[in-house]
């Protein structure tokens, strides 16, 4: 059911178009509700931050392939989106198709990809141009209150109160677990989704990068240093 109601979209200034209507109807029916909420405080919160960055809607950046962006950046970590590949790039790819059969051109559905790919790459996303760069600050500001402090007083309150948290960080983690253990080609050593499995594992059964190293075929051994 899609809890965004017409009123909430008006009171935070939420794009009205047909395209962005598809998308919402689209992702409250395959995600669980904590899942549809993170996204669209999500977006909330990227473009809180880009006020704060003198970014421009309309000039700096498109606001509805914003949040489109964030809409759609977890749509990977439900079943619809739930593939072999790390659930970002499930997501990524979800997010291309519903955008193609919405005849979205085809710079934009690359825009997106991009921001929804890229969403936990600290140290890639923000080269990628301003959507795929708020998307994650926006997700990161959710899921962690990084730049919190950034917002406007009482804004996160706002948001939280008609978009309840439901312990969103514990939630997602659970979600991004539940497919890693199912399926072990989602969550790769290197990965973010293999970071979070790791922890919830025997120590040394998912290697970290030292392990793979002493792993190799190459036989490398350890520079000594004088």
């Amino acid at each position: 059911m899609n809890v965004l109601t017409a009123d909430l979209r008006t009171i935070f200034h939420m794009p009205q178009t047909e395209l962005s209507s598809q998308a919402l109807d689209f992702v409250a029916a395959i995600e669980p509700g904590f899942l549809y909420r993170h996204s669209l405080r999500s977006y909330l919160f990227a473009r809180e931050l880009a006020g704060q960055q003198e970014l421009r809607p309309g000039a700096d950046y498109d606001d509805e392939t914003l949040f489109l962006s964030c809409l759609l950046h977890d749509v990977g970590l439900c079943e619809t989106g739930n593939g072999n590949q790390r659930f970002e790039v499930d997501g990524a790819d979800l997010a291309a198709r519903f955008l193609k059969e919405h005849s979205v051109d085809e710079e934009r559905i690359s825009v997106v990809w991009d921001a929804v790919a890229l969403h936990t790459s600290d140290g890639i996303a923000h080269r990628k141009g301003p959507v795929a760069a708020l998307t994650q600050a926006g997700a990161a500001l959710d899921v962690l209150g990084r730049d919190s402090a950034q917002l406007p007083s009482d804004f996160a309150e706002r948001v939280h109160a008609a978009f309840p948290r439901e312990d969103l960080a514990y939630a997602i983690t659970d979600a991004i677990l539940t497919q890693a253990t199912d399926n072990p080609a989602k969550a790769s050593p290197l990965s973010f989704p293999g970071q979070v499995l790791r922890r919830h594992l025997p120590a040394g059964e998912l290697p970290d990068w030292q392990d793979l190293i002493m792993q190799s075929a190459w036989g490398d051994q350890p520079i000594t240093r004088a």
